[in-house]
């Protein structure tokens, strides 16, 4: 009988134990880093790319060091228009942008931000896209163009103004004749409008504004217009519009990097999609009121659009898209997921929010009292 004490003994005691440790210690990966690279189609400084920037860093944090998605600004790699056939092929990654951008692709897929979506603001948007039948719509759409890639979309953005104009407008002959800068559907309501309209990318707007190439000109919100330039170019902003009142953001995979993915990953990534988009809309909130004080500090003035531009707006709407409907059977489809998801959601929201407007006006309004 050995001797527990003797050294033989005490030395296969302390292996068995260090063993058993070993075995009770929670695993950890050793997989290599996989490493993604991804391009916006923003400029370095906008916040839209602080946007896709943000959404990485989620990614990356819960993925520790197995994935890793690096960002860069557009043009890095593409062209800001050219993100989605990069990606497809494979020559990106990924990407982050908005679906309006491949309007040219078919026209349906304007109608993910176009518009004055039925009354749905931008997250009722997204509540259609999520649960409404939006994402097998768009999946469909990229499958029949042979895109291979997958579309997450996220970030509901807060509504678009009319734009930056060299002098306000207040009637609708007012836009008749301008040299108007925007994407998507919009281009068909504003050209229906009388305008000629020149769809740039966010970079080269201004540029094109401060040498008279276009006369007004949208983007997006007071914190991108603001880092973009256009109070060095223009001092009118018209507040309120219809042409992008529900838009928001898309974050596309290359479609075999990310099946290629262990599960795991994967559900981070959609997980980060959700937390980014909750995010965004905080930090969007911050940002943009902060922005909004310093243009009108610069010396920017700002005028809300009038009604009959708005109804104009409407009208022009209804004609486009009664047009692209009968032109394209996926834009029909699109649209009649969209009018039957708004005519039920709608009204719940229309019915159940109260007046913020009216409740500020009591702390804030002129008729206020002065604590």
């Amino acid at each position: 009988m050995t001797d527990s004490k003797s050294p033989r003994r005490r030395n296969l005691l302390k292996g068995a134990a260090v063993a058993a440790g070993a075995m009770s210690a929670p695993m950890v990966s050793m997989a290599q880093t996989t490493s993604l690279r991804f391009q916006s189609t923003w400029p370095a400084k906008d916040i839209f790319h602080e946007y896709a920037q943000d959404f990485a860093k989620k990614v990356n944090d819960m993925a520790g060091n197995r994935l890793k998605i690096e960002v860069l600004p557009a043009g890095s790699v593409v062209p800001a228009f050219q993100l989605l056939d990069a990606v497809a092929k494979g020559t990106l990654d990924g990407g982050h942008g908005v679906v309006a951008y491949w309007y040219g692709k078919n026209s349906a897929l304007a109608l993910w931000g176009s518009g004055p979506g039925f009354g749905m603001d931008a997250n009722m948007v997204l509540a259609w896209h999520n649960y409404g039948g939006g994402k097998a719509l768009i999946e469909e759409i990229y499958k029949s163009l042979n895109l291979d890639v997958v579309s997450y979309l996220y970030g509901p953005m807060p509504t678009q103004p009319l734009g930056w104009f060299k002098k306000p407008v207040a009637k609708v002959e007012d836009m008749k004749g301008l040299k108007f800068r925007t994407v998507g559907l919009a281009v068909d309501v504003f050209t229906d409008m009388g305008t000629a309209v020149n769809p740039l990318p966010g970079g080269e707007i201004v540029p094109a504004l401060d040498r008279g190439l276009i006369d007004a000109a949208e983007f997006n919100n007071a914190s991108s217009d603001r880092v973009l330039g256009f109070p060095d170019v223009a001092k009118n902003c018209m507040l309120q519009s219809f042409h992008q009142s529900g838009e928001q953001f898309e974050i596309l995979f290359n479609k075999g990097k990310l099946t290629a993915l262990p599960a795991e990953l994967k559900s981070i990534i959609d997980y980060a999609v959700q937390a980014a988009s909750a995010d965004m809309s905080w930090k969007a909130i911050e940002r943009n009121s902060q922005d909004y004080i310093e243009l009108k500090k610069a010396g920017v003035k700002f005028y809300k659009t009038p009604d009959p531009i708005l109804r104009a707006q409407l009208a022009s709407w209804d004609k486009t898209v009664a047009k692209k409907a009968t032109e394209n059977p996926m834009f029909k489809k699109v649209l009649d997921s969209q009018r039957a998801f708004a005519e039920r959601a709608g009204q719940w929201q229309n019915d159940y929010t109260v007046d913020f407007k009216m409740a500020y006006n009591h702390y804030f309004g002129a008729k206020a009292k002065k604590s």
